[in-house]
């Protein structure tokens, strides 16, 4: 084996760009963009919504941060998923979760063309997404530090436009300000068709939009094999959740809908981009286009990180071709990041041929395989547990077994909810099949063959 092949995957990433790539995971165009379809489907109570999916993202994330720690060796959850639930799984849920980013590139990508055309209207929707993807694959290819770098920036900036917005609102409530000929305050919520206007019909539907808004948080567990200090970094990144999820989430949807009348939130254009424009602040919506514009470059450089990474460790585990797991003089799985990145040259093809609606068929197939991969990671921390049932002392899950079957539970009352949206039955559909496949599939590799 030569030099380029024996290198091992660098620990180039600090606190810092942990505890941001945690939060770039936890924000991205799911709140930006699609809190838009959640608003129009729930009204106030999507406030409600995100607390609710927010709780059980916690307990996934502090069950996915035990399997880490018990074993900081192994270079992403998967690795644990192949310990404890055997190598079919953990062929199903590397070739899943190399799935879920690239659909969740997709949809991000879709959502850099819509925001550019805020500022050009007659620009195809297609341009953005072309320009976005060959930009950040360049720049994942130099190095990680620099991967976590930019997306520390990108992450401070969305963390200042939401502190932006919920301040504004706190200040407009305060000095009983008008917007639109209607009075900013609190009783918005509940004096325009209640708190749950469209009825529990509408409250349920919302949950696709809101679990897509957290798609991408579990990344914590793909950096800890190029995490400096993974017994300190990843709890800290972890725990720091339920306060994010009530800042950002919940914070900025009682500013928005205070400010600016739920029925009046369009799904074509980012509700942070309306609220701004509405208050009539020079530039301010302009502003705010920019920000939510680089949300989605954050969380399409997100994605393009995990896909390599899942690509590269599905190689390592011998789960891939094994040209995926060379690595450049730098460090960074270059055929890796090549070959899943052309496969997302298919979104500008996709914008081109269907620009109307697209981002809400992909924000649907990109929400169901997530859910499927975090369903996997709690099966795996229930067997981890069950083999040690002590846990991990220093970061042990909170109420185990009851919040590991519950969140199991709820999770799959969201994929039951998916089956009954017109939207989403289809994905879900294709999903499963998928999943039923790739079980199959793996009975045709050099591992499946060994069985």
């Amino acid at each position: 084996m030569d030099e380029q092949q024996s290198q091992k995957l660098q620990r180039s990433l600090k606190s810092r760009h942990i505890t941001m790539i945690a939060i770039g995971g936890a924000i991205g165009t799911g709140l930006f963009l699609g809190s838009g379809s959640a608003i129009h489907a729930a009204g106030p109570s999507i406030i409600l919504s995100y607390l609710i999916v927010g709780v059980f993202i916690f307990f996934m994330m502090r069950a996915l941060g035990e399997l880490l720690l018990e074993d900081p060796s192994r270079h992403s959850f998967i690795d644990a998923i192949q310990y404890y639930l055997g190598d079919r799984m953990e062929f199903i849920a590397g070739w899943m979760y190399w799935a879920c980013w690239l659909t969740l590139a997709m949809a991000d990508l879709t959502a850099t063309g819509i925001y550019l055309r805020y500022w050009f209207p007659n620009l195809p929707q297609w341009v953005g997404p072309l320009v976005i993807v060959v930009a950040l694959m360049l720049i994942n290819m130099i190095n990680v530090g620099l991967f976590g770098e930019l997306e520390s920036w990108f992450s401070m900036i969305k963390v200042l436009a939401i502190v932006a917005l919920i301040i504004t609102g706190l200040v407009l409530i305060l000095l009983h300000s008008h917007v639109d000929g209607r009075t900013v305050s609190l009783s918005n919520l509940v004096n325009q068709g209640g708190f749950f206007p469209t009825g529990p019909a509408g409250f349920l539907v919302s949950f696709q939009m809101v679990v897509f808004a957290f798609v991408g948080i579990e990344m914590v567990g793909l950096t800890a094999g190029e995490t400096r200090n993974p017994q300190k970094d990843i709890p800290k990144a972890i725990n720091t959740l339920p306060v994010r999820i009530g800042l950002f989430y919940i914070g900025s949807m009682i500013a928005l809908m205070s400010i600016y009348p739920w029925f009046h939130v369009k799904t074509t254009s980012s509700p942070f981009v309306q609220v701004f424009a509405a208050i009539g602040i020079p530039g301010a919506a302009g502003i705010l286009n920019f920000v939510v514009l680089t949300a989605a470059m954050s969380a399409t450089n997100s994605a393009i990180f995990s896909t390599s990474r899942s690509l590269y460790a599905l190689a390592e585990s011998g789960n891939a071709p094994q040209r995926f797991k060379e690595l450049s003089p730098q460090a960074v799985p270059t055929r890796a990041l090549t070959f899943s990145t052309i496969i997302l040259f298919v979104t500008v093809i996709l914008n081109y041929v269907m620009p109307a609606g697209i981002f809400d068929v992909i924000a649907g197939v990109s929400t169901i395989t997530f859910v499927f991969t975090w369903l996997i990671i709690l099966f795996a921390h229930i067997k981890f547990r069950q083999a040690h049932p002590a846990g991990i002392t220093s970061f042990k899950m909170p109420g185990y077994p009851f919040t590991s079957w519950l969140t199991i539970i709820f999770f799959f009352g969201v994929l039951v909810i998916l089956l009954f949206i017109d939207t989403t039955r289809i994905p879900l559909i294709i999903s499963a099949i998928i999943f039923v496949l790739l079980a199959i599939g793996f009975n045709y590799t050099p591992k499946g063959k060994k069985k």
